[in-house]
């Protein structure tokens, strides 16, 4: 099983700003899609953006859109979730995941992800 670590979650106070890291060390990084999820309390896991191997294609969710950047560094084997302008809708506890070579239209498919993070914590105050 492929070890994927989450750092960067926090409180913050809406319209505050965290970014998320993930790291994938010991494995191909480069040739896999990564994603972002969310589950909030006593709500289902939810899907919020993902990354194309080169880190040029991008997909969001649209309550995050013009608000959360996902970006990686294969050097580096971390993607990161970069969150602006966030609301007290956006806490949750959020999951990265690693998934293999995918269609894009399985991005935001949760099965489709193979290897996931145990989860950082983010919680916005109003």
């Amino acid at each position: 099983q492929v070890q994927v670590v989450e750092s960067g979650g926090g409180s913050v106070q809406a319209g505050g700003s965290l970014r998320l890291s993930c790291a994938v060390p010991g494995r191909t990084f480069s040739s896999y899609i990564m994603g972002w999820f969310r589950q909030a309390p006593g709500k289902e896991r939810e899907f919020v953006a993902a990354i194309s191997w080169s880190g040029g294609s991008t997909y969001y969710t649209d309550s995050v859109k013009g608000r959360f950047t996902i970006s990686r560094d294969n050097a580096e084997s971390t993607v990161y979730l970069r969150m602006n302008s966030l609301k007290p809708e956006d806490t949750a506890a959020y999951y990265c995941a690693s998934g293999g070579p995918m269609p894009y239209r399985y991005w935001s498919a949760e099965v489709k992800y193979n290897d996931w993070g145990q989860g950082t914590q983010v919680t916005v105050s109003s």
